[in-house]
């Protein structure tokens, strides 16, 4: 079959490599793409989010399964747009609808959803400019520190963790008077601090089965010891060492159950990931967040372990006999070690050429490209983060360590990246 990725990430790079593995995939073709995803299929330059432009694509190369890697044609629609539409009702497309999108695009929704179907998550309230001065006296009494959220998309950046009721008071107001994260911050959530270690938790569901994907933990902050800014992401390890079986078991009867039965009793169409943010406080799994489609860069460690067929899985997912499957994953570590451009995630410069990528790789070692571009016949860079290098090792050390050698082959001015990775693992 003929099949269309959307994206231009990491993420999207990690899931054209392991589609094109599949004998069910005749041509692969990637909306927009980026240097390294041409390499597995044939790039488009088309909008994620031009729907008409979309829809003319999958009729020209009569596309039969429709895969969203990014949230944003998602919470805009993609999926609705599909089904409306007489020519398009039999593709496959792997992402929910726009209703149930906003598990991800909505914090106030997702929050919600959870205290409806028991599952843990942090005590929380909401706020918009109608209750804008309740919210005042509500922080000056909370509890430190304090997280704000902002309810709708900011690109990552809209959670705020305050360490005194001064700062929370005059982010608050940042947020909602002076629209800090535009329109994403109209409402804002604050939520009682957790104070445990995070990991990330996938699964591909169709509303009604569910199969678990390998987890993963990230690593948000750009600085060695998990310091400094938050990133979209410098790297990612599975499988997460402290996620044992006990662990996990709590995760799905606690978690993954009551969201997949939630999305059943309420009749939400949802055929996609559900990424769900974890923290575990003591033994037990909480929610932070849920993300409606694959992390970045947790796909780029989940793919690799992940040995079952991809294409077969979401046409599983789309004709409903997912509950057949059984996952297989490799039993071996997989760690992302992402370089990003100087000065990211504040103000960077982009159309860098990148050295070393003709290099021949070690057998157990995969470069994904995250922010690339072809100029001139180079690859050059074109955005924050640039590239991901995922390694296989028997420990998380040992992955990394792999992982940051071929990082050493590789260059572009002001290149960046964290040595430390799984760092609370070695």
């Amino acid at each position: 079959m003929n099949i269309l990725l959307l994206g231009s990430g990491g993420r999207e790079h990690a899931l054209a490599w392991k589609l094109a593995q599949s004998k069910q995939c005749d041509q692969l073709f990637i909306a927009p793409g980026n240097a390294g995803t041409s390499q597995y299929g044939t790039n488009v330059n088309v909008s994620i989010t031009d729907f008409g432009a979309i829809k003319q694509l999958v009729l020209d190369k009569g596309i039969s399964l429709l895969v969203v890697g990014p949230e944003e044609p998602l919470v805009k629609g993609v999926t609705d747009f599909f089904k409306k539409d007489e020519q398009l009702q039999q593709v496959t497309v792997i992402g929910p609808s726009q209703y149930g999108a906003q598990l991800e695009g909505s914090k106030a929704f997702a929050k919600k959803f959870m205290i409806r179907h028991g599952i843990p998550t942090a005590a929380y309230r909401e706020f918009d400019e109608t209750n804008y001065e309740e919210g005042i006296p509500y922080l000056q009494q909370h509890a430190l520190p304090i997280v704000l959220k902002a309810d709708g998309l900011a690109a990552g950046k809209g959670v705020l963790i305050c360490q005194s009721h001064i700062e929370a008071v005059a982010e608050y107001e940042l947020m909602l008077q002076h629209s800090k994260f535009g329109d994403a911050s109209k409402k804002v959530v604050i939520e009682e601090f957790l104070n445990g270690i995070e990991l990330s938790v996938f699964v591909l569901t169709n509303g009604k089965e569910y199969v678990i994907l390998p987890e993963a933990k990230d690593y948000k902050r750009i600085g060695m010891g998990d310091t400094g800014l938050n990133t979209g992401g410098m790297g990612a390890v599975s499988p997460v060492p402290f996620a044992d079986a006990t662990f996990m078991k709590k995760v799905e009867e606690r978690v993954i159950q009551p969201t997949v039965r939630g999305l059943e009793k309420e009749n939400i169409d949802y055929t996609g990931f559900i990424f769900f943010g974890l923290i575990k406080v003591g033994d037990e799994p909480y929610v932070i967040e849920y993300n409606c489609r694959m992390g970045d860069p947790e796909t780029e460690v989940v793919m690799p372990r992940l040995k079952t067929d991809l294409v077969e899985l979401f046409m599983a997912a789309g004709n409903g006999t997912l509950g057949n499957i059984k996952i297989e994953q490799d039993k071996r570590y997989a760690c992302t070690v992402m370089a990003v451009s100087g000065g990211y995630p504040g103000n960077y410069e982009k159309g860098f050429v990148i050295e070393g990528l003709n290099k021949p790789l070690p057998a157990d070692s995969l470069v994904f490209h995250a922010g690339t571009a072809e100029k001139d016949g180079n690859v050059v860079t074109s955005g924050g983060r640039v590239l991901a290098v995922t390694s296989y090792g028997n420990t998380v050390s040992s992955a990394v360590v792999k992982s940051k050698e071929v990082l050493n082959q590789l260059s572009f001015d002001g290149m960046y990246y964290r040595q430390d990775i799984g760092f609370e693992f070695e």
